[in-house]
Order: structure tokens, then C-alpha cells, then sequence
């Protein structure tokens, strides 16, 4: 660098969503650390303290500070909200910056990457399922905002700041495609501590946690707020907490099963809570839910839904057998094909399409999971007739929509954009019915969009390319590991579906 540069420094934090002000005070000898503090009930709040070589000024709720640089200065900030030790100097930065990215490294380094031009994305991807994982207990966070809106300006704004069970369980199996199994463990002991398993007390599994395990995750709206770009309402919390979705317990399933195939040993505090969801799914699956969307209208007979009961029993009777439990084998495969005649009775249209719910015609792109959990095989003439008809029918400008807003009762009003992980599902399901070049193109356009850092959000405006939704996503990145592997795998195969085989092989 030569000459100068002029450096400012503002530090201006909003306790409780700007709800609460903000007081400083210097915490040490000289201007370099000061700490700031929530103006009313401190002890409910963190305490951050702000720690740097130049000189702070406080003024308010805003701690500032100004310095010219020039060719050799070194300079550095720290902002901490823990018991850690912070840094002092700027070598003490500089080392802990440094152990940061290479533990990053080492990890990623484990991972099993093709050799390939898409590699950084699915390193990309895999750093970011990684970096929403809550360490303590082993939740994985579906992302890391609330309320940025699905459309400009629009209403669907939500908090995802938390760990959904199928968010969690998918984005695990984004992981075990990369040979990035160890994450599987935290979270499956996280699983165990909020059902109860660990110290007697049994819970029903809910549809999503707080990251500490919290249960009750109630809904509101801040109204101070004026959200992003004008977007109202911003929320906190997530009113779905207590409904009814019938597909977490599939979920939950097929992930267990994906990471003790290798094993083949289910841990013998696991085994009730997997005992559990197989039953749970048995009593419930003939009910309507609110789906792997949910929805805010009605419940409905969703047929993703019964797809996954039919998953938690098909795994579960797998599990079982691990387990050294054939009867409960035996039965649950039994009931495994009860539930996927109902599914092929009622689930499916006169073209031989699957549908969104019993009765209707309506698609979802959630039916792009069909050969992706082997409900039926990839060319079983319903599967080609469902993708190619989601391709073709549920997209604008080639990108996959979740539903019609317009033909689907989910409780709200507005438009939305597609969905990135409904178009990524695509590309991985074009693979699995021999498609492969139209799936290559559909991928290398997806992978366009992503932003500088390969990042994703929910959502993406064909029309803009802009990403809307909450960032970054976890559902979005699993699904692109997903979706490049497929491609990479089938093309590395000879473009032949049949030789390409992914975490669900086919039976």
C-alpha cells in the first residue's frame, strides 16, 4: 500500500431489536477497550466489549474512532460478547484470524471434493451448512436472519433462525455426500436431548428447536422496525413451532439410516426416539398436515407428506433390522406398503403425475423428492411423467416455484419468487430419469446466480437474478450438493443414469 488511507470506526449496537439503548464505558486503562451495555434489565442482555489500538471516543449509544493510515501501520479491532480471551495486539489478531481460516481449512480438507470446475461450490456449501451449525449443542440453523422478504416489499417475511428438523436432517445429507459425516453424530445427540431420551422425559418431536433446544418459539411482529427495503412486518420467533407436518418424521428417519449405513450400529439411546418417530408416523399418516411448506391455511392430505410417512416407515423397518428387531421389521415394511398404495391410489392423476394433495390436480415441487428417497424407482413411467411435468409446469423462466400461489390455500397473501433448493431438486431428479444434459444446463445456470461468495438465499427473481428470502440458506446449499454431485457423478458415468449412484441407492 502506498500512501494513505483515512479509517473510521462506528459501533453502534441495537440490544433486544433496538428495543433496548445502549450505554458505553471504558473498561480499561487508556481508550483502547470499552464495553457497552443494554440501558434496561443489563443482566438479560450480552455484555460486548470492543477492543482495538486506536483510540475510542464514546457518545451515546456509539463508540467511534478515527486514524489515518499509512504504508507499515497495523491496525486492529475486536468486538466479543464471551469469557474468551480477547486480542491485545495486533499479532494477537492477526494469530487468531489466522487459526480461524486454517480450522476452516482442516475441516473442509476432509470432505471428499470431485475434481472438478464446481468443486468451490460444493466447498462453498459445505462451509456454509458447517457455519450454521450451533457447536454447543449440534443444531443446524436453516439460516442466519429473519424477515427478509421472499418478494420486494412483500409480507412472507419469516425468522429461520432455528433448527428445523428436516431442514437439519436434508442438510446432513447434503454432508454425508462429502464425506462429511461427523456433524451427524452432534446433531442426532441434539435430537436425543430435546425428545427427552437422555434424562427420561419423553417429547413428542416438534417440527423445529431453538438452538439451545428451546420448544416454544411464539410469534411476533415488531412493529418499530421498518424491515429491509420497507418489508413489513419483521418477525421474531416462528409460529410453525407447534404445527402439525407430517414429513419430520421421515426425515429424521432417512438421515439416521444414511449415516449408520456404514456402521450398521444405531446407538441404544437413539433407538427409542427412532422407535418413537416410526410409531408417530404409523398412527398419523392417514391425517391431513400442513406440509414440508407450512402452510397457513387448512391442513391438507398432502402428498409429500404420505411420502415421507411411507420413508420413516420404510427406514424404520431397515433400522429395526440393524437393530436386531425383525418383528418390528417385518411390521413396519408391511405397513411401508400399505401406505405407498394409498399414495398410488389417491396421490396421482390420470396423466400419471404426482399431485400437491389428494383430489386436486395441482403440482408441488416437493414430488421431485419421489426418486430421490426411492419411493419408486427412476424409471417407473410416473416419475419421468412428475419431473418432466414440474419442468415444464411449475416454473417461470425455468425456474422451479413451489406451488401456484393461486392454486394452493397457504394461509397468505402476495406472490413469491422460486425456489432455489425446488430448482436444485430438479436438476438432481432431470439426472435420475436420464436427462442429464438438460440437467447440466439447468445447474450451470443455478450456479450463475450464486453471489460473490457462492452464497444463496431462498429464493431468486428470474427476471433480476436477484436472491430473496433469508441468507444464507441451508436447504438452498444442501440441495446443491446434491444437484452438482448427481450431475457430476452421471456425467463422469458416461452419461448413463443407471451406473450413477447416490446416498440412496436404489433398492
Amino acid at each position: 500500500m502506498s500512501g494513505t488511507v483515512e479509517l473510521q470506526l462506528n459501533c453502534e449496537p441495537a440490544f433486544d431489536y433496538h428495543r433496548a439503548g445502549a450505554e458505553w464505558s471504558y473498561s480499561a486503562d487508556g481508550y483502547g477497550e470499552a464495553v457497552a451495555r443494554a440501558r434496561t434489565h443489563p443482566d438479560e442482555h450480552p455484555e460486548l466489549k470492543l477492543t482495538t489500538n486506536m483510540r475510542l471516543g464514546l457518545e451515546g449509544r456509539e463508540a467511534r474512532a478515527r486514524t489515518r493510515m499509512k504504508e507499515g501501520d497495523e491496525i486492529f479491532v475486536a468486538l466479543s460478547w464471551s469469557k474468551h480471551p480477547v486480542p491485545q495486539t495486533y499479532p494477537e489478531a492477526a494469530q487468531k484470524m489466522w487459526s480461524t481460516a486454517e480450522s476452516w481449512r482442516q475441516w473442509v480438507n476432509v470432505g471428499q471434493f470431485p475434481d472438478h470446475p464446481w468443486r468451490s461450490y460444493l466447498q462453498r456449501s459445505a462451509l456454509t451448512l458447517k457455519g450454521l451449525t450451533y457447536s454447543p449443542t449440534g443444531a443446524l440453523l436453516a439460516a442466519s436472519t429473519t424477515s427478509l422478504p421472499e418478494t420486494p416489499r412483500g409480507v412472507r417475511n419469516w425468522d429461520y433462525r432455528y433448527a428445523w428438523v428436516r431442514d437439519s436432517t436434508f442438510a446432513l445429507w447434503g454432508l454425508y455426500t462429502l464425506g462429511l459425516d461427523r456433524e451427524a453424530d452432534d446433531f442426532f445427540s441434539f435430537i436425543a436431548d430435546v425428545s427427552g431420551a437422555n434424562n427420561g422425559e419423553r417429547h413428542p418431536l416438534q417440527v423445529m428447536y431453538g438452538v439451545g433446544g428451546e420448544r416454544s418459539l411464539p410469534e411476533e411482529e415488531l412493529t418499530h422496525l421498518s424491515g429491509y427495503d420497507g418489508a413489513r412486518p419483521v418477525r421474531i420467533g416462528n409460529g410453525a413451532f407447534d404445527q402439525r407436518q407430517h414429513d419430520i418424521w421421515g426425515t429424521m428417519l432417512d438421515s439416521v439410516y444414511l449415516n449408520t449405513k456404514s456402521t450398521e450400529r444405531i446407538p441404544e439411546a437413539l433407538w427409542p426416539v427412532l422407535k418413537e418417530q416410526v410409531e408417530e408416523a404409523l398412527k398419523h399418516w392417514r391425517e391431513p398436515d400442513r406440509g414440508i411448506w407450512e402452510v397457513r391455511g387448512e391442513p391438507q392430505h398432502f402428498t409429500s407428506s404420505k411420502v415421507m410417512c411411507w420413508v420413516a416407515l420404510d427406514r424404520g423397518a431397515k433400522l429395526a433390522v440393524m437393530h436386531g428387531e425383525d418383528d418390528y421389521a417385518r411390521e413396519w415394511a408391511k405397513q411401508a406398503d400399505v401406505i405407498k398404495a394409498d399414495i398410488l391410489e389417491h396421490g396421482v392423476d390420470e396423466r400419471g403425475v404426482f399431485t400437491q394433495r389428494y383430489g386436486a390436480p395441482a403440482l408441488d415441487a416437493s414430488l421431485l423428492l419421489v426418486p430421490l428417497l426411492r419411493f419408486l424407482p427412476s424409471d417407473d413411467p410416473r416419475v419421468r411423467a412428475t419431473v418432466l411435468a414440474i419442468a415444464d409446469e411449475l416454473t417461470e423462466d425455468g425456474l422451479v416455484l413451489r406451488y401456484r400461489v393461486e392454486e394452493t390455500d397457504d394461509g397468505l397473501s402476495g406472490e413469491e419468487g422460486t425456489f432455489t433448493i425446488c430448482s436444485f431438486w430438479l436438476v438432481s431428479a432431470l439426472v435420475e430419469i436420464g436427462e442429464t444434459a438438460r440437467a447440466r444446463t439447468l445447474c450451470e445456470r443455478l450456479l450463475a446466480y450464486s453471489s460473490p461468495l457462492k452464497l444463496y438465499a431462498e429464493e431468486i427473481d428470474p427476471t433480476t437474478g436477484a436472491h430473496l428470502g433469508n441468507f444464507p440458506q441451508a436447504f438452498t446449499h444442501l440441495a446443491l450438493i446434491n444437484a452438482v454431485v448427481h450431475v457430476i457423478r452421471a456425467e463422469e458415468a458416461g452419461h448413463d443414469a443407471s451406473a450413477f449412484l447416490p446416498a440412496h441407492p436404489t433398492p
